[in-house]
C-alpha cells in the first residue's frame, strides 16, 4: 500500500508506521519522555529494517509488528539483565519503554487459548511424543503469528508432547 493511508470501507485507517510518527509528534508536544524515546527508537528501528539488504523497501504492517515485537523482545530481555545485576532503575525504565511497545502489537494469547491452539495442532499433525516437536511447532508458528512468545508455545507444545 503505497501512501500513508489505506482506504478500508470508505474510512481511512493509517498504517501503523504512521501511526508511530503521529503519536511520536504527540508525545513530544505533551513532553512524555518515555514515550518519545521509545517511538523514536521503534521509528528507527523500522527505518533501519526498511533500508537493511541490497534495496530500499517499504515495509508492511506485518513487517513493521515483527520489528516492535523484537524491539519488545530486546525490552525484557535488558529489563531482566538490568534487574539481575541489581540496577533497578534502569530495569524499570526499559520495563516502561516495553509497556509503550506493547500498545502497538496485537494482544497476546492467555495461556488458555495457546494450549487449545496447540492441542488443535497436535490433532491436525497427529503428532505424538516429543520427537514430533519440531512438526508441530512448524505447523503452529503461523497460526500464533506475534500473539505469543516462541519460547511460551515451545514450553507449551513440550508439555503437550510430554503428557
Amino acid at each position: 500500500m503505497p501512501g500513508a493511508e489505506a482506504r478500508e470501507q470508505g474510512k481511512i485507517v493509517l498504517m501503523l508506521k504512521e501511526k508511530l510518527q503521529a503519536d511520536l509528534s504527540a508525545a513530544m508536544k505533551a513532553r512524555d519522555e518515555v514515550r518519545t524515546r521509545t517511538l523514536r527508537m521503534a521509528l528507527t528501528a523500522v527505518t533501519n529494517e526498511e533500508v537493511a539488504g541490497k534495496q530500499a523497501r517499504e515495509l508492511s504492517d506485518d513487517d513493521v509488528v515483527k520489528v516492535l515485537q523484537r524491539e519488545s523482545k530486546k525490552r525484557r530481555e535488558a529489563a531482566e539483565a538490568f534487574a539481575d545485576a541489581g540496577r533497578t532503575e534502569q530495569a524499570e525504565a526499559e520495563r516502561a519503554e516495553g509497556v509503550v511497545l506493547d500498545d502497538y502489537l496485537p494482544a497476546q494469547l492467555s495461556d488458555e487459548e495457546l494450549a487449545e491452539l496447540v492441542r488443535a495442532t497436535i490433532a491436525e499433525t497427529g503428532a505424538e511424543g516429543p520427537r514430533a516437536m519440531g512438526q508441530v511447532m512448524k505447523a503452529v508458528t503461523p497460526k500464533v503469528a506475534g500473539r505469543a512468545d516462541g519460547k511460551r508455545v515451545s514450553g507449551e507444545v513440550k508439555r503437550q508432547l510430554a503428557g
